[in-house]
């Protein structure tokens, strides 16, 4: 993820710095494979290497917990157009069917990253709004397009 950030400053709100400061538990914490997890990263490999990544973060608050959210989506650019994108989502879509009274999954993309937002809408998920000035990116700011997509 250190590198994602490191390359793709505008397509996350984390900055390379900030992650880098975390220790490694917490970084480790995210990996988990507890049944109730909050958070869940998956991990695709090419030839035993880490090749991408995406996260699935669970609401708990009892208002919100019928969503989910789809974060941290990244592959390495030597692998990608190899498919690995799309398994990654559906991998995280599968996972959060599996979880009772999950009812959809939220995601934001970068504004103009049109790569990522046509995976996304070839795997169900729909725009629903744009946020201005979303993240700081040096001294200017992107947009954040919102997408959802209804599990059933």
């Amino acid at each position: 993820m250190l590198e994602a950030y490191a390359q793709h400053p505008d397509a996350f709100t984390s900055s390379v710095e900030e992650r880098a400061a975390l220790p490694l538990s917490w970084w480790e914490a995210r990996l988990s494979d507890a049944v109730e997890a909050s958070e869940i990263v998956f991990g695709c490999f090419v030839d035993g290497d880490l090749a991408g990544v995406a996260g699935l973060s669970f609401e708990h608050r009892e208002k919100a917990r019928h969503k989910a959210t789809l974060f941290a989506m990244y592959v390495r650019n030597s692998c990608r157009q190899l498919g690995l994108g799309g398994q990654l989502v559906d991998q995280v879509l599968t996972c959060a069917r599996s979880r009772d009274g999950v009812l959809l999954v939220q995601l934001t993309v970068t504004e103009g990253n049109h790569a990522a937002q046509a995976l996304y809408e070839r795997k169900g998920f729909v725009k629903f709004g744009l946020e201005p000035f979303a993240v700081a990116v040096g001294t200017g700011f992107v947009a954040k397009v919102h997408m959802w997509c209804r599990l059933n």
